[in-house]
C-alpha cells in the first residue's frame, strides 16, 4: 500500500513542467489515485517515470503507447477528465 510518504512523492512528480500534463496528473492524483486499486496505482507510479514527450504523445493522441498497463491507465486518466 502506499503510504503518506510515497503518496507524497507521487504528487511531487506529477508536477511536469508542462501545463498540459499538469492539468491532467495533478487533479489525477488529488482527486482519483485513491479510489484506484494497489495495482492501479502502481502502474500510474510507473506512469510518472515516463519521459514527458512520450507522455504528451500519449495523451494528446499522437502515438499510441505500447505498454497495455499504461494505456489503459492513460485512457483511465483521459476518460475522467472528460467527464
Amino acid at each position: 500500500m502506499f503510504d503518506k510518504k510515497r503518496v507524497s512523492r507521487l504528487r511531487w512528480a506529477c508536477r511536469r513542467g508542462m501545463l498540459e500534463l499538469d492539468v491532467l496528473f495533478m487533479p489525477f492524483v488529488e482527486d482519483a489515485f485513491d479510489q484506484l486499486d494497489e495495482q492501479q496505482q502502481l502502474v500510474f507510479e510507473r506512469l510518472l517515470t515516463c519521459d514527458d514527450p512520450d507522455l504528451y504523445a500519449w495523451f494528446m493522441g499522437h502515438q499510441s503507447c505500447d505498454d497495455e498497463e499504461l494505456a489503459e491507465m492513460i485512457k483511465h486518466i483521459l476518460d475522467r477528465v472528460k467527464v
